[in-house]
């Protein structure tokens, strides 16, 4: 069966800047085209609201990953406790995987409930210098499935960046699905017309598999103006906790992310292998630093804390 396919059928978002905005094949239905083709862009989000609260919040970081399964979660909230094993460091992470909230579970606030005052949503405190907000909070049963349509998606969202009393915040953590959606365009779009975003961490694993799709999260953020901070490359081997090796685990047979980042020319910010202890921790909503503090996985996860941190001043 030979089909007349139009040559960029297949093709995404041509970017709001480029010649074909809004005429391309791809920009059918998007509730943008007509600005985009007359050449005034996508209409912009009212974020009135959220450069008020987020006045306070130092720096915004987005943690992305255009593949499923990779540790996206894990990384946000092993990245976040790094941080805050800083005392005088404020962190708070924010978990816009709306359908699949695993954050409160793995900071060990699962089942805690969101207390709204005057001044808005209090983000459910971890320990003295780190918080969290999710829509796990907000489910009445934590098997609730979330079977939303996009503009709610990115209702709540503007709900989470503008309503929430975040305070005075060194680091904001912002977990997100895999894809390149709803969830991703509504926080770029709010945090960048806000005015300020840092940018994104890209989280991918070793295999061929991950990194294609990374790739597309890659061209994503080109397409949006978002910078790319690096790229981590989790479950880089499997750190066995009896014999302290590290044996390669998914096989990177295109030359894993140290590849990618150089076809990219993007930062390769940290290898992180597999560590069982970190996997319970996270599992049973434990601090990983205060119970292997001294462990070679607590060292590199401080290193990729300090790289970030060093980057971004």
């Amino acid at each position: 069966l030979v089909m007349d396919v139009p040559e960029d059928a297949n093709a995404g978002c041509p970017g709001t800047g480029s010649s074909k905005a809004g005429k391309s094949s791809a920009c059918a239905g998007c509730p943008g085209q007509a600005s985009c083709a007359s050449g005034q862009g996508p209409p912009k989000p009212d974020v009135s609201g959220v450069i008020d609260r987020l006045s306070e919040v130092k720096h915004k970081i987005l943690v992305m990953s255009g593949k499923g399964g990779v540790g996206k979660s894990s990384v946000t909230t092993s990245l976040a406790l790094a941080i805050a094993t800083d005392p005088k460091v404020q962190v708070a992470v924010l978990d816009i995987d709306l359908c699949g909230p695993s954050i409160p579970r793995m900071l060990g606030v699962e089942g805690e409930g969101v207390h709204q005052s005057a001044d808005g949503w209090t983000p459910v405190g971890v320990k003295d210098n780190l918080c969290v907000m999710s829509i796990a909070f907000l489910l009445d049963n934590k098997n609730d499935a979330v079977v939303w349509r996009g503009p709610r998606k990115a209702a709540i969202i503007k709900q989470f960046l503008s309503d929430v009393n975040w305070g005075e915040i060194d680091y904001l953590l912002i977990d997100t699905p895999p894809g390149t959606s709803d969830e991703h365009i509504s926080s770029v779009q709010l945090l960048m017309g806000a005015g300020s975003v840092d940018g994104a961490v890209l989280v991918t694993s070793p295999q061929e598999i991950a990194l294609l799709d990374v790739r597309k999260e890659i061209s994503f953020c080109h397409k949006t103006n978002l910078p790319v901070i690096g790229v981590v490359e989790n479950m880089s081997g499997f750190a066995c906790p009896h014999c302290k090796e590290c044996s390669e685990l998914f096989p990177a047979t295109t030359g894993g992310a140290t590849k990618m980042c150089e076809e990219f020319a993007i930062p390769l910010l940290e290898k992180l292998p597999l560590d069982p202890r970190l996997t319970k921790c996270l599992d049973e909503g434990e601090d990983f630093f205060e119970k292997n503090g001294d462990s070679a996985m607590a060292k590199t996860l401080l290193s990729l804390a300090n790289k970030i941190k060093e980057m971004l001043h």
